[in-house]
């Protein structure tokens, strides 16, 4: 294997690109070089450092603009928006465990029925560590969980405002049944509560089965001491199906309740803007806002709640209702109509200040992460 310098053109030509011929002697060829066949044409820099871009363009390699593609990525709105739900669900979680904790405890039937007495419990049996129990799945569920929910909010609430903007223009969507046409009026649907029932469901559907590994680790830790255990013997005993036990009646729960909680809030927020002539809110006021949304949204939806937290930690009681509606037969059975509500107080005080403090955290993130764009549209 030979090689051969092409001229330089003199000291001139330092740190320039200079070509490097490489060939291999062909059959029958002699020393002397003449059947040399050239295999490529290279461009090396002349002072031995190295341009990638540089031997790149002679050469005609493209090579992809990585950072630029990852840049475009993550100055995406719906990126951004993912990124604020995520971190407000992450700082919300991490200061209301104990309320969490206490909580499902009183929800699925173990131990005090009142708030106090469950606290108590819980000191006594885990002292200051119990009230974070199933935190760490906690916190890995809720940071994609709210990610998704808020992220979906947003998407499908600006598609369907300009969707309906495109009907006012083009005309409503319309189904031909032969010689009948029926024009479907979309117009009707609130692009917010269509928006938050999506959001709901989409929640549900990326992050159920962490929900379940946090109920088993607050409500058995004995035989649930670790997430890597508790994925481990559920999967052993139930199977995959195990995973996402109480799924329909989580989905059917889920539903009317993310749909009042959208829809209250973005109402609420809306209306006292306009009340008060303001553009934007304090963090105080969506604090406000955020709670009562979350308290109408929690009534409204908390006996099918119940029916879900009994659905899905009935194997840890030895019995396990076959369905929703026998769940929520076996509760008034047990407890009369007030069971439904069980544990209601502790849920409100739990989702009350869940509910604002993310509401607040997620404002102030999309106000942070989303300030560029605003001022690019400005």
């Amino acid at each position: 294997m030979g090689y051969q310098d092409a001229p330089s053109g003199g000291a001139a030509a330092a740190g320039k690109l200079s070509l490097a011929s490489v060939g291999y002697a062909g059959a029958g060829t002699g020393g002397s070089g003449g059947g040399y066949k050239e295999l490529l044409v290279m461009a090396l820099p002349g002072d031995g450092g190295l341009d990638g871009a540089q031997v790149a363009e002679v050469i005609g390699v493209n090579l992809p603009d990585v950072g630029g593609a990852v840049r475009s990525i993550l100055g995406r709105r719906e990126i951004r928006e993912f990124a604020s739900g995520a971190l407000a669900g992450a700082m919300s979680k991490a200061i209301l465990a104990p309320l969490e904790t206490i909580r499902t405890r009183m929800v699925v039937g173990v131990g005090s029925r009142h708030i106090l007495g469950s606290f108590a419990e819980i000191m006594e049996q885990n002292g200051w560590r119990g009230l974070w129990a199933g935190n760490t799945i906690n916190m890995v569920r809720i940071i994609p969980t709210q990610a998704v929910e808020l992220a979906t909010f947003e998407g499908v609430k600006r598609s369907m405002a300009e969707a309906q903007e495109h009907w006012k223009e083009n005309g409503h969507p319309k189904i031909q049944l032969g010689n009948l046409t029926i024009e479907l009026p979309l117009h009707f649907l609130s692009p917010v509560a269509i928006a938050g029932a999506a959001a709901g469901i989409a929640g549900t559907l990326a992050c159920h089965p962490l929900e379940v590994i946090k109920d088993r680790l607050t409500i058995n830790r004995e035989s649930y001491p670790s997430i890597g255990l508790a994925f481990s013997k559920m999967y052993r005993t139930d199977g995959i199906r195990g995973f996402y036990a109480g799924l329909c009646p989580t989905l059917i729960g889920m539903i009317p309740y993310s749909t009042c909680y959208f829809y209250m809030y973005d109402t609420i927020k809306t209306s006292y803007c306009r009340l008060h002539k303001k553009s934007s809110l304090s963090r105080p006021e969506l604090l406000v806002i955020g709670a009562l949304s979350g308290l109408t949204a929690s009534t409204i939806s908390f006996p099918l709640e119940v029916a879900r937290k009994r659905l899905m930690a009935g194997a840890l009681q030895g019995k396990c209702p076959p369905n929703m509606i026998a769940a929520l037969s076996e509760v008034v059975q047990e407890e009369g109509l007030l069971g439904l509500y069980r544990g209601w107080g502790a849920s409100c005080l739990k989702v009350m200040p869940n509910s604002g403090i993310t509401w607040m955290f997620y404002e102030a993130w999309k106000d942070i992460l989303l300030a560029d764009k605003d001022k690019q549209r400005a």
